[in-house]
């Protein structure tokens, strides 16, 4: 049993918001208050630990994340370079000690922060003419490829585009090396796959990486592969982290049959929501819109299925009790998704179902008639604080007054959708710290764009972000009975930080990581 006392704590729990001590037992909160009374409620062993007028916050949770991607990237190439030419020099760096004919893997890059145009294979085979590369955008919705990884896949200038997807093809029609959405299959299939274990060993070593973020639990995105590897962590007792598990919709046959739902799990790893894309994404101008992007006239993104598709998929989850999740960044997109869900919420009531917890992930850009519908719905506005202060530039270039309803936080939570708040890493870090800086500022580290920050009135106080990553996230997770707050008999997952963040700068915050962390009543670091 364990008692911290001499702490500011922020509980986060409206009944009562702030403490000094904590009294911990069996991985869960038995009461918060003052030292003098919680040591009267106890008799026997207890181990007293003095925090020294430090702050304790909840446990932070990453609402979108890609656990399998993310953990296996901090291996790969770092392309979240200033220019293009830097991102060249790291991949000869890498092919320098790459075996030949071994795949060199990397991800971040983006044209947009580079010269706007896309990089081509030509490029990468001046720096790695033999070993076959492959480059995921920070978007994870475009890849560059050199010659050598286009002949492996049998790509060529005659390949027809996939469904949902394009080979970016230069004025003679030639395969430019950029593949688009589905189109990145081609290649990524037959890149040797890692193996369950090798995804076990990439998650372990991520662990400590996110607790010293102060990230106690995540909502993974992953597939198959991510989910056999947190099982065996599980079983093993290695996982330590909280993580519900998302699924993709091309599984929701298989778990009808099963009758999987929402929710089926334990304290550590459960089922969340069946995943559905509807659209690519802002980078590689594939998000679904109504309107050409601009200055592209015949580019309207790709819709990957209309509002009565998503709805089939919708009904067969909601049969058995699985919440539904779709991957929405342009207005089209976002529209489609609402469509689909306000026939699945007739559905839920129809035939006497439970109206459960749907979300979309990212609500990029919204369209004003339909940036009410989300709260009236009850759908969660499950959204990603960095990918506004990375994407504000291209953002406004190519949607133009658009961006208006770009990561609207206020908007949403002011018509009363719940948000949850996440990093959708490797896109972004999963850094929360830095998540809550753009979420309050609305500016990227270095104050660009401005002093008021990118459409200063959607803004949110720290209160409400730090909200949006603890509360907000373990409702989203159907969490809220055990996770989001110190509180008694929640889960006794908290950070302990130096500085209170309500008292400083919000430039501060960028700097801001724990000193501590607890999951389930033990430090994991200290």
């Amino acid at each position: 049993m364990k008692l911290l006392y001499n702490a500011n704590i922020h509980t986060l729990d409206s009944k009562n918001p702030t403490a000094s001590a904590i009294l911990i037992a069996g991985g869960r909160i038995i009461a918060v208050g003052d030292r003098d009374k919680l040591e009267n409620l106890m008799h026997g062993k207890l181990e007293k630990q003095d925090m020294q007028g430090k702050t304790i916050l909840p446990g932070l949770t990453d609402a979108h994340i890609h656990l399998q991607y993310y953990s296996l990237g901090l291996a790969k190439v770092d392309c979240e370079t200033k220019t293009k030419d830097e991102c060249l020099r790291r991949v000869a760096e890498r092919v320098k000690i790459t075996k030949p004919g071994d795949w060199v893997l990397g991800h971040g890059w983006t044209q947009n922060e580079w010269d706007g145009v896309f990089p081509t294979a030509q490029e990468l085979d001046s720096v790695s003419p033999q070993n076959p590369v492959y480059l995921t955008a920070k978007s994870l919705h475009a890849a560059w490829a050199n010659t050598s990884a286009l002949n492996l896949a049998g790509i060529t200038n005659e390949t027809p585009n996939p469904k949902d997807g394009a080979i970016q093809r230069d004025a003679k029609g030639g395969a430019t090396g950029i593949l688009l959405e589905a189109a990145m299959s081609l290649v990524s299939h037959i890149i040797p796959e890692p193996s369950i274990n090798e995804i076990e060993q990439a998650i372990q070593k991520a662990q400590p990486i996110l607790w010293k973020m102060g990230i106690t639990g995540v909502h993974d995105f992953d597939r198959r592969n991510s989910f056999m590897a947190l099982q065996s962590l599980r079983a093993s007792n290695k996982l330590k982290l909280r993580v519900s598990k998302n699924i993709p919709v091309e599984s929701v046959d298989h778990a009808n049959e099963l009758g999987l739902r929402t929710g089926f799990g334990d304290e550590w790893l459960w089922i969340g929501s069946v995943k559905a894309f509807m659209d690519g994404a802002l980078g590689p101008h594939t998000a679904a819109m109504f309107q050409p992007y601009e200055n592209e006239p015949d580019n309207k993104g790709i819709l990957n299925m209309d509002g009565e598709e998503l709805f089939e998929h919708c009904r067969k989850a909601a049969d058995v009790g699985l919440s539904m999740t779709v991957h929405a960044i342009g207005d089209r997109a976002n529209h489609e998704v609402l469509n689909a869900y306000e026939q699945l919420r007739k559905y839920e009531t129809d035939k006497g179902l439970p109206h459960l917890r749907h979300r979309i992930e990212h609500v990029q850009v919204i369209h004003p008639d339909d940036a009410p519908r989300l709260a009236k719905l009850n759908v969660i506005a499950s959204m990603q604080p960095l990918h506004a202060t990375s994407d504000m530039f291209a953002a406004d270039r190519f949607w133009g007054d658009r961006s208006k309803l770009s990561y609207a936080w206020r908007t949403q939570l002011n018509f009363g959708a719940a948000l949850a708040f996440g990093s959708d890493a490797p896109v972004e870090s999963p850094n929360p710290f830095s998540g809550l800086h753009a979420a309050v500022t609305r500016q990227r580290a270095d104050g660009s764009p401005s002093a008021e920050g990118w459409y200063p009135e959607q803004k949110l106080t720290l209160a409400e972000a730090l909200s949006a990553y603890t509360l907000g996230a373990a409702y989203a997770a159907n969490a809220e009975n055990r996770l989001g707050k110190l509180a008694e008999n929640y889960l006794a997952d908290l950070i302990v930080l130096e500085q209170d963040p309500f008292k400083i700068t919000t430039n501060d915050l960028l700097t801001l990581s724990p000193d501590a962390v607890m999951i389930n009543g033990e430090w994991v670091l200290q």
